[in-house]
C-alpha cells in the first residue's frame, strides 16, 4: 500500500483480513518448480496484528490433502457461480490426491 507513513498496521491488517478470502501457499522446488504447499482460509479475524487462517488443504507426506477449514464468506463465491460446500463436500469424502 503505498498511502504512506500516515497508514498504520492497526488500519492496513483488519482490512487486508477483511478483503482476502482464500490464500494459497506455493514452494519451489530444488528444480525451479512450483508446487502448491497449502491453502488457507482467511475468516477476518486478527489478533496482535496477525491474521488469523484456516487449513483448507495442507501438504501431508508428499501430498495434498483435505483439512478442515472452510471459507467464511461463502456468499462471495456464489457470486460468480461457485458452490464452496460442494466442492469441499465432495473433497472431504474422498482426499485430494495431488502431488506437492
Amino acid at each position: 500500500m503505498f498511502a504512506g507513513e500516515n497508514i498504520s498496521a492497526r488500519f492496513v491488517v483488519p482490512t487486508v483480513a477483511a478483503s482476502v478470502d482464500i490464500v494459497v501457499h506455493l514452494g519451489v522446488e530444488a528444480d525451479g518448480r512450483r508446487r502448491v504447499r497449502e491453502i488457507v482460509a482467511v475468516p477476518g479475524r486478527v489478533e496482535a496484528d496477525v491474521i488469523e487462517t484456516e487449513p483448507i488443504f495442507e501438504s501431508q507426506a508428499g501430498r495434498l490433502v483435505r483439512a478442515q477449514g472452510m471459507p467464511t464468506r461463502p456468499e462471495r463465491f456464489a457470486v460468480t457461480g461457485i458452490d464452496v460446500h460442494e466442492i469441499l463436500g465432495v473433497a472431504a469424502e474422498r482426499p485430494l490426491q495431488a502431488s506437492v
